[in-house]
């Protein structure tokens, strides 16, 4: 067995293709925002995490089935080929950074686990520098510094206690956050994107029910009513957004999008989910941003815009994520 570096041609990441799949990023990141206000009110209503958390992967899963179906029936062989890396999708991308998150959120605050969390595409720099032993240019140390800046505005940590074992499940979620982008990278023609998206929540969906059977999260989920938008309607309405389109199309525009741009310019992309995150709270909770994060928005964009500008460097191409290996191949 040897460790396989390259799996598909890269992309250029220039003209239309570049310009689509910033489009298709930033939609991704919009959707995967709108999450944690919908269920909020669910976990306040009594609903467990781990009810919320096996009802949105498994509505996610099941509808982008039929493109994992269809990938099946076209290839020979393709579960042989694909499965490892489809199952390690699952693992990390999926269930590993919803259980790290969430076990964070148990010894230390929202804010805090919410921080290390979104060092990802730092570790994502830091794993290429390692790997190929070429540092990284100017641009993207200076994007990456302004963008965690940023990111340490607009989400405020003042006055919070440090924790060691909520500190080590946000670094691996961070871990599993990076990994999302890594193997996302390796979707193409053969491994087409929505059904590594598929084949990654049915499989975080089985771990997610194996943890409810065992204990081991709790699962609850009573009838209730919640307040979204000034209105009071059934529970079961925000928890059918959050699986069918937050999730749904967070996943899939997600992966799609990865291939267009690269690994790395979509993960700083993706921090702008932590500002959209902050429109919704606002949107439907009524929970007002202060004042320096907005600027701390504004900073994190100007990080995003460096790291972006960088992209179009050929050196980017033979640096790309692309050459952190996964799963080993044959």
């Amino acid at each position: 067995m040897t460790t396989s570096s390259v799996a598909l041609p890269r992309p250029t990441h220039r003209g239309s293709g570049a310009v689509t799949g910033l489009a298709i990023a930033v939609a991704s990141a919009l959707a995967f925002s709108s999450s944690g206000p919908f269920v909020k009110p669910l976990l306040e209503g009594g609903w467990s995490l781990g009810a919320v958390l096996l009802v949105r992967m498994a509505l996610a899963s099941l509808i982008l089935s039929p493109a994992l179906i269809r990938a099946i029936r076209r290839q020979r062989g393709f579960l042989r080929r694909h499965g490892l890396i489809i199952v390690s999708f699952g693992l990390t991308a999926v269930a590993g950074c919803q259980v790290f998150y969430f076990a964070a959120l148990q010894r230390m605050p929202v804010a805090v686990a919410l921080l290390i969390q979104y060092i990802a595409p730092v570790l994502l720099v830091v794993a290429v520098w390692v790997r190929t032993r070429r540092a990284p240019s100017r641009l993207v140390i200076i994007g990456s510094v302004v963008a965690m800046a940023g990111l340490v505005l607009v989400v405020d940590i003042s006055g919070a206690r440090f924790d060691l074992l909520g500190t080590l499940f946000a670094l691996c979620a961070a871990v599993c956050a990076a990994a999302y982008f890594v193997i996302a990278a390796r979707a193409g023609d053969e491994l087409p994107p929505l059904a590594l998206a598929a084949g990654g929540l049915l499989t975080g969906t089985l771990v997610m029910a194996v943890l409810v059977a065992t204990g081991v999260l709790p699962f609850a989920a009573p009838a209730i009513t919640v307040q979204v938008l000034g209105l009071e309607v059934h529970g079961i309405l925000p928890l059918l957004w959050v699986g069918a389109v937050a999730t749904t199309l967070g996943y899939a525009l997600g992966v799609i999008a990865v291939p267009l741009i690269g690994s790395r310019v979509a993960s700083f992309v993706g921090l702008s989910e932590v500002l959209f995150a902050l429109g919704f709270a606002w949107l439907l909770l009524g929970e007002t941003p202060a004042p320096v994060q907005f600027i701390g928005g504004a900073v994190l964009l100007a990080g995003v815009v460096l790291v972006r500008l960088d992209a179009s460097d050929p050196v980017e191409q033979r640096t790309e994520t692309a050459s952190i290996p996964v799963v080993p191949s044959p």
